[in-house]
């Protein structure tokens, strides 16, 4: 089983236990992404763990985009301002960094 920071990860670099989640863990993934983590990353990474803790499942991207543009603003909730965030998807990457599980509906 891989690791990152002695936290098990799947195969598509997803935390096993979200309890092992930690901002280093989501700087280290951010990181193995070639992605420095900048106040709008952690806004985002953020806004996806507290609508887990709330929803309790991961957002795909047209229900992410949705929310967040109605929590934060359409100027962040757009398709175009979040993959300029994370460019292999908001919401499957987002969560990733996030500790969250895979969001239902991602490839």
């Amino acid at each position: 089983m891989a690791e990152i920071l002695g936290a098990e990860i799947d195969e598509e670099g997803f935390l096993l236990k979200m309890a092992d989640w930690s901002e280093e863990i989501a700087l280290a993934m951010a990181a193995e992404d070639d992605i420095e983590l900048s106040p709008e990353h952690w806004e985002v990474i953020n806004f996806l763990r507290e609508y887990f803790i709330e929803y309790e499942f991961a957002p795909a991207v047209r229900i992410l985009t949705k929310a967040i543009a109605k929590k934060l603003g359409n100027d962040k909730g757009n398709s175009r301002y979040l993959y300029s965030l994370f460019p292999y998807g908001p919401a499957k990457q987002g969560c990733r960094f996030a500790g969250l599980p895979k969001p239902t509906g991602c490839v």
